[in-house]
């Protein structure tokens, strides 16, 4: 059954190829001084950045420009981002670019007007925020984390090869965003497809928990199936907009939070995966996909109804004649066959991870219990053992 629960998301979306449009209307609320921030320049090449800033100027905006927001925003580059939001003590933060992008413009929302380290206080002491928050507006163009309608914000600290994200709350989250599915068709292949597994596997962390009957789980099961199947369509053509529009859609309902209430969740794959981004800076999808088999293999005794419900469900595996380990083990292998269709890295030696690394990894996983399994920091090192 489902737990007792509160639910709210205060972040308006505006969906479809016309969805920048939209964006006058929303600069009406904030004042005139928008602080611009993106990534390495993809915007500027494929006509966004001019679109946005069209819109900026015909609104009588002043914009300040924080580019060069890196595929895994680190903790320097977010006290460079507190100094232009608070030198120019800017009313808005308008993100333009895919999860980290806006993961960044979060962690300098709340961090500007802090009166202390923010990496301090955020990301190791989990605290809340207290201080002036700058509103964040986005408009999205690579899909995967759901940042653009969830309160997560995680920055990477490289000298203490930590990646750590926290979780704010409705007042963090963005009070809009733009989300026009034409706008990820130039993304390159290989950041699509480690998008696509982001959304799956934020599917999977909810989903792998908990015993009873919920209705969490059954949006759950039909979430994965979209994105399995627009997935391989859009593998084979980018450009597919029907593909693209429900990868991202999808992408947004994983991670906003809906699909968790109601019951546990795990989210050991993403500490591990983020443990392993600090070490290598790898592609957070990627560092994913490459622990995800060794993991579910390792937790799945502890979850066999439930792994046997996924193969049933997800991937249409016939289990009538099958034991419920058999069924659960089948559902495994019919997910390694996708994740193989599509083209995720399945081992973590193709990120750059070492034997070397696996202890120092190991010790930067943060443990949890939400699962069917709490690890042991020995369990973290053979799950990575078994990435290799």
């Amino acid at each position: 059954m489902l737990g007792n629960f509160s639910y709210s998301n205060p972040t308006k979306l505006y969906f479809g190829d016309d969805a920048l449009s939209f964006l006058p209307k929303e600069l009406e609320h904030y004042g005139d001084r928008v602080m611009l921030t993106y990534g390495g320049g993809s915007i500027k090449r494929n006509g966004i950045y001019d679109a946005v800033i069209r819109v900026l100027k015909d609104a009588g905006k002043e914009v300040f420009e924080d580019p060069g927001v890196m595929s895994n925003p680190t903790v320097q580059k977010l006290y460079e981002g507190c100094r232009i939001a608070r030198e120019n003590n800017v009313d808005l933060i308008l993100a333009v670019g895919g999860g980290s992008t806006i993961d960044y413009a979060k962690a300098v929302s709340v961090s500007a007007w802090c009166n202390e380290d923010p990496w301090e206080k955020y990301y190791l002491r989990m605290e809340d925020v207290d201080n002036r928050i700058i509103p964040v507006g986005s408009v999205l163009t690579m899909v995967g984390t759901g940042s653009e309608m969830n309160g997560g914000s995680v920055i990477t600290n490289h000298e203490q090869k930590l990646k750590i994200g926290h979780v704010f709350g409705d007042n963090v989250m963005p009070k809009f965003s733009i989300l026009n599915p034409k706008y990820t068709f130039t993304v390159p292949k290989y950041q699509m497809v480690a998008g696509i597994y982001d959304i799956f596997n934020h599917i999977c962390e909810q989903y792998f928990s908990g015993t009873d009957d919920n209705t969490s789980d059954y949006l759950a099961e039909a979430l994965m199936k979209s994105v399995v199947h627009a997935s391989r369509i859009a593998v084979k053509n980018p450009e597919d907009y029907e593909a693209r529009s429900n990868l991202m859609w999808c992408a947004t309902w994983a991670l906003n939070t809906l699909i968790a209430k109601g019951k546990a969740t795990d989210w050991e794959v993403h500490m591990i995966g983020q443990a392993i981004g600090a070490y290598t800076d790898a592609t957070h999808g990627m560092t994913l996909a490459a622990v995800s088999l060794p993991y579910y293999r390792h937790i799945m005794p502890y979850g066999l109804a439930k792994f046997a419900r996924f193969a049933k469900a997800v991937w249409d595996v016939r289990t009538e004649s099958m034991t419920e380990a058999e069924a659960a083990a089948a559902g495994l292998a019919a997910m390694e066959d996708w994740m193989k269709d599509i083209g995720v890295v399945l081992h973590a030696k193709e990120l750059g991870v070492t034997e070397e690394m696996l202890d120092g990894i190991a010790g930067a996983t943060f443990l949890f219990d939400g699962g069917y399994k709490a690890l042991t920091r020995e369990e973290v090192v053979e799950i990575l053992k078994e990435s290799l």
